[in-house]
């Protein structure tokens, strides 16, 4: 028997065709803000939804007695609280590794784009070609240092890269044994060498109250004025005032940015004025490619559940 599945957010047509050749009733939400997702489950009562970016609280989820299961649209669950889900007996699924090639690909998007200094380049070449050729500085990836804080499905896919590119890898990660960190990586278990010793330190962690403004003041005024931030997970791993203050000031070199704290963003950001920063719109984890993976596995989640055989379970 088929179930009905609410989608405030649209998902590509491939991904709906599967779930209603599957028997499944797809109900397109009215919008995917909390007060959005309140009426539809007031009007439709749905067994599952499959949610990409609204929060999902207590309130919405003990406000439809019917619904079984949330299906996260992605690999990260900070928004979906996840002890109201089993408190109600809501089964919480999420889509690891779907995303993991392309976010590692984007975090060495934002080191490269940091280390040749687009921003200013782009800025400067069409006015002074000459000065962007010759005096705009620019940095190689060759044997510098790297500090991964996170070393999981992504921060492991850009260790690998990192390597390739010759780079030195340190990683950061308390919850994983040394035997599992991938060849070539320096296992490092006092996460301030992270911030002491690395010409870019790099974000793959999850956002949790443990984690929320890791980087701060404190850790900023330990890494090195050359050193570059880069952050392709959560933005609120980062006290962005405190990130704000150290890239005018130049306390660090740079930062290369998908993710920011407030999103959509506020128009009068300081970010958006400064030279020594590179954004992107929280774009990591998209691509075709992962696309259609993400969608196989958010309906083999589905079929898992509805089959008495949960997969991607979030515990």
């Amino acid at each position: 028997m088929g179930w009905k599945i609410l989608l405030p957010q649209e998902i590509m047509s491939e991904g709906r065709k599967l779930l209603e050749d599957a028997g499944h009733t797809v109900i397109d939400g009215r919008g995917f803000e909390t007060e959005d997702v309140l009426a539809d489950f007031k009007e439709y009562q749905p067994d599952a939804m499959i949610v990409r970016i609204t929060p999902i609280t207590r309130e919405v989820i003990e406000s439809n007695p019917n619904l079984k299961v949330i299906v996260r649209h992605g690999a990260g669950f900070d928004a979906l609280d996840v002890k109201a889900c089993h408190d109600n007996n809501v089964q919480a699924l999420y889509a690891p590794v779907a995303n993991s090639t392309s976010v590692a690909e984007t975090a060495m998007l934002l080191i490269l784009e940091c280390s040749r200094n687009v921003t200013v380049l782009h800025k400067t070449w069409v006015n002074d070609f000459y000065k962007a050729k010759l005096k705009v500085r620019k940095n190689t990836l060759n044997g510098k240092t790297i500090g991964l804080i996170g070393c999981g499905n992504i921060g492991s896919r850009v260790a690998k890269r990192c390597l390739a590119f010759e780079m030195n890898v340190l990683a950061y990660d308390p919850y994983k044994p040394a035997s599992e960190f991938p060849d070539g990586v320096e296992v490092v278990r006092d996460l301030d060498r992270i911030f002491k010793e690395c010409d870019y330190v790099s974000l793959h962690c999850p956002l949790t109250p443990a984690t929320r403004h890791l980087i701060n003041a404190d850790t900023l005024v330990l890494m090195k004025p050359t050193a570059f931030l880069i952050n392709t997970s959560r933005g609120a791993l980062i006290d962005e005032p405190a990130l704000i203050k150290a890239l005018q000031e130049h306390k660090i070199a740079g930062a290369g940015l998908d993710v920011q704290e407030t999103e959509p963003p506020v128009e009068d950001n300081p970010l958006y004025t400064l030279d020594n920063v590179i954004l992107t719109p929280h774009m990591g984890w998209k691509g075709l490619e992962t696309r259609q993976r993400l969608l196989s596995i958010l309906k083999g989640n589905i079929d898992g559940f509805i089959n008495g055989k949960p997969v991607n379970v979030v515990s």
